[in-house]
């Protein structure tokens, strides 16, 4: 009995002195005062490396990404944007290198980070660093920057290296459209039957978008692509019903359904009378078959579907949306239930948890008055999102990770949310349970599990994270 209390004594010495020699936790000042910080450098070296190592790295990290901002900032004024930087690295077509680091999560599962080094300049939310989207084949991990690196790794234990891949994604989407705004970008990469499919905001005609697929055959040297789907309506960047317009609001992900389909989301483009329209795409999921690019819409109602992951089997999909100022959604679409005659509807803009943002005053009322987001969904003949995020976190990608497990990203935004991912498990009633948030401190655009591990793009630092989830 003495000898286990001793033990539970170290054990428990151990963890405190742990928990409070970290530089960023606030909770153990006093004890902090006590220990001078050369003591403490002394503590971490000889008892805890591993904490020195992980601040250390973050340092090194940092420094990195302060000489790419001041590399950046100076060529930026004989190149003008990084779109034009990004074009120009691949037309190089040299290697993406990376250099990487570990961070200990909230979960007591390590984060290995691989920052990527060249390339990914141009981001869809922030000017810089890149953006980017990941997915798997045969092995083998691809990335493709927002406007349109493209490459793959077969390594990956060591230091990651990703060969470029020759394309023509540019012919679909260039610098006329990037120069634009930000908004403009590609949206997804999904890897199918030997086949990549990428979708991207395509201008329609001048000024005037919508969301658009292209595809081509695998090939790890050069891959020509061609258009599969591009919708025959577009919306005009001035020149519509409401008068508001915003392509971040432009869904884009992709997700097979069956051999023969695939899905894909739409988003309303701010665009909000178009959603409860059956004769328009957008707000819309829509299943294209991948032989003829015919489509049809399984469900609508939503405003900016981020997320989709078809579960097959429990035969059901989760879809995640973002809601306007609160109100993102994971929502559930029961493929029992998908009816070419009635379609699955979800609300948007009728009801909604959140509220309507960036309107003037002296408009409100009206807008309310045409989009009224009542509270309840099943109220007004709507389907109930499975759980809504009030505040907002800026929800992402939703992938499976164990029998009813799954998790999502999230991005944050400017006026609330966080950057992190969240694990949760569905009941037998399929309703969540054991929602857990752990925190990786930025903004999660992709999200792929692959060999029981979690792969993350994470873009406030253009960088691939590695969680391993035994």
């Amino acid at each position: 009995m003495k000898k286990l209390l001793i033990i539970l004594i170290i054990a428990s010495s151990y963890f405190l002195v742990n928990s409070f020699i970290g530089n960023g936790n606030q909770k153990f000042r006093a004890l902090k005062s006590l220990i001078n910080n050369e003591h403490r450098q002394l503590i971490k070296k000889y008892i805890f490396p591993h904490k020195l190592i992980s601040e250390q790295l973050q340092k090194q990290e940092q420094k990195v990404l302060r000489l790419q901002t001041q590399v950046y900032q100076l060529q930026k004024n004989v190149d003008s944007v990084p779109h034009n930087l990004e074009l120009k690295f691949i037309k190089t077509g040299k290697n993406i290198e990376t250099i990487d680091s570990n961070f200990e999560l909230s979960n007591n599962k390590i984060l290995k980070k691989y920052k990527l080094l060249n390339g990914f300049l141009a981001g869809i939310h922030n000017a810089f660093p890149g953006s980017g989207y990941l997915d798997f084949y045969q092995n083998n991990l691809f990335i493709l920057s927002s406007r349109g690196i493209l490459g793959y790794t077969n390594n990956l234990s060591d230091k990651i290296i990703f060969k470029q891949i020759k394309n023509n994604i540019n012919e679909y989407m260039n610098f006329e459209q990037f120069k634009k705004s930000k908004w403009y970008s590609l949206k997804d990469m999904f890897i199918y039957k030997d086949k990549v499919f990428i979708s991207y905001t395509e201008e329609i005609k001048e000024d005037c978008w919508n969301t658009s697929i292209i595809y081509g055959d695998i090939n790890f040297e050069n891959i020509k692509f061609e258009k599969l789907f591009s919708p025959k309506e577009c919306i005009d960047r001035e020149n519509n019903v409401d008068k508001e317009f915003n392509a971040h609001q432009s869904g884009g992900r992709i997700i097979s359904f069956d051999d023969n389909h695939i899905l894909l989301t739409i988003g309303d483009y701010r665009n909000r009378y178009l959603v409860q329209d059956k004769e328009s795409v957008n707000g819309k999921i829509i299943k294209i078959n991948i032989n003829d690019a015919n489509y049809e819409i399984i469900s609508m109602g939503h405003r900016n579907p981020q997320g989709l992951y078809f579960d097959k089997e429990n035969n059901l999909i989760l879809e995640t949306e973002h809601g306007p100022m609160g109100g993102d959604e994971i929502n559930i679409i029961e493929v029992d239930d998908i009816n070419r005659d009635k379609i699955l509807n979800y609300g948007w803009p009728i009801v909604s948890a959140g509220e309507h943002v960036d309107t003037p005053e002296k408009y409100l009322e009206k807008k309310y008055e045409k989009y009224p987001l009542y509270k309840s969904h099943s109220k007004y003949g709507f389907i109930e999102p499975l759980k809504a995020y009030v505040p907002s976190i800026g929800i992402s990608q939703i992938v499976k990770i164990g029998k009813n497990k799954y998790v999502h990203g999230s991005m944050g935004n400017v006026r609330d949310g966080d950057k992190s991912l969240y694990f949760f498990e569905l009941n037998d009633e399929k309703k969540i349970i054991n929602l857990e948030q752990v925190k990786v401190f930025e903004r999660i655009r992709d999200l792929r599990f692959y060999n029981n591990e979690l792969y993350l793009f994470m873009e406030n630092t253009a960088s691939i994270g590695v969680i391993d989830l035994n």
